[in-house]
């Protein structure tokens, strides 16, 4: 659908006066900027020899990285999909694996300040901005969907999977802009 389309076309119809996309594939556009963003500072670290050390481990993130981004970019299309097909399940599903996978992204920015060339280190902050800001928004649509779901004890159990996630997410954020910051000022 979208994913070999133009960023333009993409943002017109989300603009448009149209049923689809929305707030689940824009979500799974910032997370996919989130993660975009975190690979292009460990690329451009790589190869620097103040941080050879840590060239195994960067090439690890930039392998996790790519895998994301294809992730997000077609959880991007499933969520236009399930919402024009009217698939209840689906429109839970790929809200649900957004904050998986935003999640995922999250987890591998602790201690990179550390890792990176420090002129990068914005770069990180707003990649973890961005990756919080795309969970936050698939949570908000899994929100809405859950009103489908009669079974109590699973919406329940989602919410308080989901809770978790959150406080976590917040924790990896708040540790980031602090770590980064320190660079970001000096």
């Amino acid at each position: 659908m979208y994913k070999n389309k133009s960023l333009e076309k993409y943002v017109n119809d989300l603009a448009g006066k149209f049923s689809a996309p929305g707030g689940g594939s824009a979500a799974c556009l910032v997370s996919c900027l989130g993660v975009s963003l975190l690979e292009m500072a460990v690329n451009f670290t790589l190869g620097k020899s103040a941080f050879a050390k840590y060239n195994k481990s960067l090439k690890k993130t930039l392998i996790a990285c790519a895998l994301l981004r294809k992730i997000f970019l077609g959880l991007l299309d499933a969520d236009v999909s399930a919402y024009l097909n009217k698939d209840k399940d689906k429109s839970l599903k790929v809200p649900l694996k957004a904050c998986e996978f935003s999640l995922k992204g999250m987890r591998l920015l602790p201690g990179l300040t550390l890792k990176i060339n420090p002129a990068l280190a914005s770069d990180l902050v707003m990649a973890g901005i961005l990756l919080e800001a795309g969970f936050t928004s698939a949570y908000y649509n899994v929100e809405i969907n859950l009103k489908n779901i009669k079974d109590a004890r699973k919406v329940k159990g989602i919410r308080k999977d989901l809770s978790g996630k959150i406080r976590l997410l917040r924790k990896i954020r708040q540790d980031l802009e602090a770590e980064g910051g320190k660079i970001i000022r000096r």
